[in-house]
This record gives C-alpha cells, structure tokens and sequence, in this order.
C-alpha cells in the first residue's frame, strides 16, 4: 500500500454516544415509531442549527451494467411524503436512480440523523407514485425549481455550466407569463416498505437496533419486530 501523510486521524475518532434506547415494547407499527422519530428531527431543526434538514434521505439502488453486473448506487435526496402506502421522492423519471429502478425495482433508503444519534433504514419494492399525487406535488414546488426540470436531462452529461444555464433561459422564456406545467418525464417514485431499522447509538458501542418485516401472506399489513445485537 502507497503511503501518504493524512490530513486526520480517522483511526483515532471517537464519538460518545448517549442520546437514549429503544424500549423492548417500542410500537408494534413501524410507521408509528417513524413518525415519532420524525417529528423529534423536525423539532431539533427548529431549535438547533445542527440537523438543517430531516427529510435528507440517502436512495440506495442497483445498476445493472452492461455485462449485467450488479453495481450500487446512492445518492442524497428529499423525502416528500410518507403514508401506509410508503415512502415517495420525486426526480427526472429518465434519470439514472429512475432507470435502475425500471430495470431492477427495489431500493434502500437511510434517514442520518446525527445530532439525535439515530438512523432509519427502509428496505422494499418501487414503483411509479400515480399521476395525481404527482400533480399535486409539482403544484407546490418553486417556480424555479419547475423551470429547473424541465431544463435537465438529468444524469446526462453536458459540455459547460454555461451550456446548462442556457437550458435553464430557454425554459424561462418558453413559460415566461404562463404556469410550468408538470413534464411527462417527472414524477414520484414510491417506495413500499418490506423491512424498517430504526439504529440508536448507545454507550460502548452497543448500539440498540429494531428490526421490523412485514409478515408475509396475511390479507393485512402486520409487522415482526425483533431487536438486533449491535
């Protein structure tokens, strides 16, 4: 192995983690203890500055390469809605993380919430969220954020930063004094969630993990929930 001199004694890090547990009698819905947890982010955003954004979400998928290997992937980006039905970010639909989910339609997702010293990891099935849902959302979004849309071909690459600005003129000045209607090409991607882990750092790293799976042939959604060893 090279060596080379190090900016930081990344081997040498330590972090205290003390913050709290999870009770043996944690809620017997998944989706119960996810919207507590939420909520307590939400409530460290307003009144810290060291958590600016709760619904930051890491979107882990697989690419199947040309030689059909599977490569992963992830990238940050922001939860938008969440409900019995599942977890739903929003992007280019003929974008990379779009594709790969076309050809190989399950994800992961992971919630870093650092300051609380917790994590979420959310595994399952994708699919395309419905047209209306879609609308609905692109309604709220910032005008510039709608121009921004339609001005990327997402994932695609482009000569300068200046050639992108100039996609991002023409679609002010092909709207300019109208709405932005939703492009075909963007929508929602919904993921419904087959297995939740909810992480708590603890002293010693000895960490306390819930592991909930949905239960399988039953007519109804129904959840096991095991704790993990660390």
């Amino acid at each position: 192995m090279t060596e080379r001199s190090a900016s930081h004694d990344l081997a040498g890090e330590r972090t205290d983690y003390l913050a709290g547990s999870l009770p043996d009698d944690a809620p017997a819905d998944p989706l119960a203890l996810f919207d507590i947890w939420l909520s307590e982010a939400f409530a460290r955003r307003d009144s810290h500055d060291d958590l600016p954004d709760p619904s930051a979400v890491v979107l882990a998928t697989v690419d199947l390469d040309t030689d059909g290997t599977p490569r992963p992937r992830s990238r940050t980006v922001l939860l938008k809605g969440h409900d019995a039905d599942g977890f739903v970010v929003y992007t280019n639909l003929d974008s990379a993380k779009a594709r790969e989910l076309r050809a190989a339609p399950r994800a992961a997702l992971l919630l870093p919430w650092y300051p609380l010293q917790r994590q979420v990891r959310i595994e399952g099935t994708v699919e395309e969220a419905s047209t209306a849902e879609s609308d609905a959302y692109w309604a709220r979004r910032p005008r510039g954020a709608q121009l921004g849309a339609w001005a990327s071909h997402q994932s695609r690459e482009i000569a300068s930063r200046e050639a992108m600005d100039a996609r991002y003129a023409e679609a002010e000045d092909r709207f300019d004094g109208g709405p932005v209607p939703r492009p075909e090409f963007w929508g929602g991607l919904r993921l419904r969630p087959e297995r939740l882990e909810f992480w708590q750092g603890r002293e010693n790293r000895f960490h306390d993990r819930i592991r909930y799976s949905r239960t399988a042939g039953t007519a109804d959604v129904a959840w096991q929930r095991h704790r993990l060893q660390p």
